[in-house]
């Protein structure tokens, strides 16, 4: 294993992009489909911990590209702000075509 620290100041999402951003079609029926899947539960806005398992279909699929925007889906439907996120794991597993998946774990 081989650990690296770098002293550098992580740069935001919002810090990458100048201009306004806007939700793609795509994204606005994923987003309220996922809101109307997602049960009803009570997730205390303190320290909060996810685990993540994608399953993908294309093996060219980059692991990081989906959480930004399921995380925010998650914000949005359980009221927390996703700076208490302090631990966040995520995995992916190649599946067929038709059988792609998200699995959450909130702790």
């Amino acid at each position: 294993m081989k650990y690296i620290k770098l002293n550098y100041k992580p740069l935001s999402v919002n810090e990458c992009w100048q201009g306004k951003r806007f939700k793609t079609p795509k994204y606005k029926k994923y987003e309220r489909d996922l809101l109307f899947m997602l049960p009803t539960l009570k997730i205390e806005n303190t320290i909060i911990k996810i685990d993540i398992q994608l399953g993908v279909s294309s093996k060219n699929a980059d692991i990081d590209n989906p959480i930004k925007p399921l995380l925010d889906i998650l914000q949005k439907k359980y009221g927390f702000n996703d700076r208490n996120i302090y631990e966040l794991r995520v995995t992916k597993e190649d599946v067929k075509k038709g059988n792609e998946f998200i699995c959450i774990t909130l702790r």
